[in-house]
């Protein structure tokens, strides 16, 4: 290299400003659509609640409940950020219900009952054709899939029920237990708790309970209002 040639040509100080501001511009976009993205999430979110104010706060405080399961139980920020986005659109899906099933007071019919049940699949419909960074549409589609094969759309079980949609579906039965519903009062959190912990390793998967557990009576975990 010849010692005539300007300090930036010698040492390539232009050509690492360059990269240097290629990078800050790429990070900058990146952070850009990781809002847009975000925002449209809650705005999705949003749609469902404004359409059913009895479930008012069921996605964000199920999505709190499963984020802070995720991160008891070690996984990455990568996984525990596919909970939280797939956590808060859930139930997506509860758009095709009729209004009047969802404030029922009495009894659901056979019927209604189905319609409600269709609502993973519904919402696996509307998102499957979404370019997530995650596999949100089948968290959604698969979040009310049960351990021993007896949940809902597709009656799957075990391992083949992505993690994620087995803590968001704990987190939900949590959540909506403790909440009062139109068809019933607030159970609370206590009998909730008793359910996780009769229906492990049948319904909820033994690692996922004992961490909500573990939340709960040792660590003072609190669903907010």
């Amino acid at each position: 290299m010849s010692e005539d040639q300007p300090p930036d040509k010698r040492f390539g100080i232009k050509e690492t400003n360059n990269w240097e501001n290629a990078t800050q511009e790429l990070r900058k976009t990146n952070e850009m659509l990781r809002k847009v993205l975000d925002a449209t999430i809650q705005a999705m979110a949003r749609t469902v609640e404004v359409r059913d104010p009895h479930t008012a706060g069921h996605q964000r405080r199920v999505t709190e409940l499963a984020c802070a399961i995720g991160a008891e139980m070690g996984l990455s920020d990568d996984r525990i950020h596919a909970i939280r986005t797939a956590g808060a659109i859930h139930d997506i899906g509860m758009i095709s219900v009729p209004a009047e099933i969802l404030s029922k007071t009495g009894k659901l019919t056979e019927i209604e009952f189905g319609m409600i049940k269709s609502h993973p699949q519904v919402g696996h419909e509307i998102l499957k054709d979404i370019d997530f960074p995650w596999d949100v549409a089948r968290i959604v589609l698969q979040h009310h899939e049960r351990t021993d094969g007896s949940g809902y759309p597709h009656s799957i079980r075990g391992e083949d029920i992505l993690l994620e949609a087995r803590i968001i579906g704990l987190a939900d039965v949590v959540e909506a237990m403790a909440s009062h519903r139109p068809y019933r009062p607030a159970l609370g959190v206590d009998k909730a708790l008793e359910e996780i912990s009769r229906n492990r390793g049948a319904l909820y998967y033994p690692e996922i309970a004992d961490s909500c557990l573990r939340l709960f009576r040792q660590k003072g975990f609190k669903l907010k209002t």
